[in-house]
Formats: structure tokens, C-alpha cells, sequence
């Protein structure tokens, strides 16, 4: 069954008259035909109006949808031959970080991704994406073992941010993110960041610390949630959507701030609606980047890499 969000009324109210008359048409000898393709017609222009002024806080939403394609859709599309790698080696495996080695086009890749699950088992399984210290210490593992063998790195990003319980912390969560940061940064292979939904805090930045960072349309990337900025700016975290439209998250702010390198354009009405032609296309801009990167030695990855994130601070003083 289609879920629909609270701005996305007008399309739902449509859709479902579409579906009544489908109904009728089954059981009776009426042919709703041509009425059928009017509202078919209307929903389709009622959902370009509605997504080509989206709000923050109705991207926000957009990027929470519990049916966007998550990182296990995109590693059985993109990924063939893909073997799971588990373990920090030091305290346990972190469900919430699907890491691994597989091959993208051809080309052997280690790719790292937050996965949320897609039904309540599977989201209790991986924790809703939100990783403990063994997580990040996992996808640091998994960073070394790409550049002792000279795998290029893809990692897919949609995390609300690191898990914040008392055992994490007491687990070491700043230093392990830290340190899962460090080695993004000094990787001397390619390395491919994309936000496919929701990049929350340091939880995000640990795995999006690469060459070039891409982002579908209607993600999001912040240092907090926008109810986490509102609980600290205004004690009210209903005022989300205020803190939202003020924080620059969207794809559109990063990419002038040049926080991001590019977007990835989304069918309409969301990645939700169209799986399969959302992944091809973050396929292709993988692809993409991946190629370009190739032609550079592993000195000029590293130092164009340290670059890309200083030259975001010079961006933001002027």
C-alpha cells in the first residue's frame, strides 16, 4: 500500500478516486477509461506542482519516507558478487553498517552503507541506521582493508546520526567516528560519498569523507536534526520546521555552499516512487566520479580529498 505524506493530500485524494473507479470498472460493466486518464493526468501535474517547491521541512520528510530505496536495495542492484564483511575485531558486528566487497561494473569496490531496515524486525535488526562505536570501527576496517588492496570506496549515507546510548558512549562513540573519519580523509583510493536520505551528524560525516559527494534531490545533510536544533535553540522541538528552513540542509543549499559536489536527480514525486530508476541514476553518477578519480595517483587523491573540505570553511567566511 502507497504512503502517502500530510503535503501530498491533494495527490492522495486523487489517486484514490483513480482507484475507486478501478474498482467499479472490475466488478461492473462501466468503463471509467478516459475518466480514469484525466485524473491519472491531474494527479501527475498536481504532484510536479507539489515537489517543484518543496519546503526544508517537507524534503526532510521526503527523505525520511520509509519506502526510498536503502543501501541493501542499492548493493543487489549495483553490486554484483557482493560478500558481506562483520566485525570491528574488538567488540562485535554493527548491523545498523552493511560493509563489504563486491563488484560495481566491473571494477572490484568496497562499498559501506547505513542501513535502516524496511519493516519493524529488520529496523530493531540494524538499529534504524543509527550506528554504536563498533559500526564505525567496522567501516574503518573495512577502509584499510581497501586501501591495502587498492579498492576504490562507495559508501551510501542515511543515518538520523550515531546511536546515542549510554553503551556507546561508554564504548569510546566520539573517538570511533573520529577515527572512522581519519581514515576517510587520508584514503589515497577514490572514494564516493552519496546521501541517499537522511545525513545526520558526525554518524553521516564518518563514511561521507570522500573525493566527491553527491546527494539525491530531495535528501537531506546536517549537523543536527532540525528537532534536535529546535530542543537546543528554542526548547521546543516542535518548532522543527522552523529550524529546518534556517539550517541550509537541502541538496539546493549544500551544493552553493559547496558542501556537496553534485545532485542526483529523483523521479518525480521522490526516489519512493520509482526504485529502479532512482539506483540507475545513482549508479551512473558513481560511475561517473569513479571514473574521473581513476586518473589520479594515490598523493593527488589524498591531497585533493584534504582540499575538497578545507575549501568548504574558506566558502562559508566569505
Amino acid at each position: 500500500m502507497r504512503t502517502f505524506l500530510e503535503f501530498e493530500k491533494p495527490v492522495a485524494d486523487v489517486i484514490g478516486k483513480i482507484e475507486e473507479l478501478r474498482t467499479l470498472g472490475g466488478s461492473s460493466a462501466v468503463d471509467g477509461g478516459d475518466e480514469i486518464a484525466k485524473l491519472e493526468d491531474k494527479a501527475e501535474k498536481a504532484l510536479a506542482e507539489l515537489y517543484a517547491k518543496l519546503t526544508p521541512w517537507q524534503k526532510t520528510e521526503v527523505a525520511r519516507h520509509p519506502d526510498r530505496p536503502h543501501t541493501s536495495h542499492y548493493l543487489a542492484r549495483l553490486v554484483d558478487d557482493f560478500t558481506p564483511l562483520a566485525g570491528d575485531r574488538a567488540f562485535a558486528d554493527d548491523a545498523a553498517i552493511v560493509a563489504g566487497v563486491g563488484r560495481f561494473n566491473g571494477r572490484s569496490v568496497a562499498v559501506l552503507g547505513h542501513e535502516r531496515g524496511s519493516d519493524t524486525e529488520s529496523r530493531l535488526r540494524h538499529n534504524f541506521g543509527m550506528a554504536r562505536p563498533e559500526g564505525y570501527r567496522k567501516a574503518k576496517r573495512i577502509m584499510q582493508l581497501a586501501e591495502r588492496f587498492r579498492l576504490p570506496v562507495i559508501t551510501l549515507i542515511d543515518t538520523a546520526g550515531a546511536y546515542p546510548g549510554i553503551g556507546a558512549e561508554e564504548r569510546g562513540q566520539a573517538e570511533a567516528i573520529a577515527r572512522s573519519t581519519e581514515q576517510a580523509l587520508t584514503l589515497t583510493v577514490p572514494s564516493v560519498a552519496i546521501i541517499i536520505g537522511e545525513g545526520g551528524s558526525g554518524g553521516a560525516l564518518a563514511l561521507a569523507s570522500a573525493n566527491r559527494v553527491l546527494m539525491l534531490e530531495h535528501a537531506i545533510y546536517s549537523v543536527i536534526s532540525p528537532e534536535g536544533a529546535a530542543s537546543i535553540l528554542w526548547r521546543d522541538a516542535a518548532r522543527a520546521q522552523e529550524a529546518a528552513a534556517n539550517m541550509k540542509i537541502t541538496a539546493q543549499d549544500l551544493l552553493r555552499l559547496g558542501v556537496i559536489d553534485s545532485i542526483i536527480e529523483e523521479p518525480l514525486g521522490g526516489a519512493h516512487r520509482n526504485l529502479g530508476q532512482t539506483i540507475e541514476r545513482v549508479g551512473a553518477a558513481i560511475e561517473a566520479s569513479l571514473s574521473e578519480l581513476s586518473q589520479l595517483d594515490g598523493p593527488a587523491l589524498k591531497a585533493s580529498r584534504a582540499e575538497r573540505f578545507l575549501a568548504i570553511g574558506r566558502t562559508l567566511e566569505t
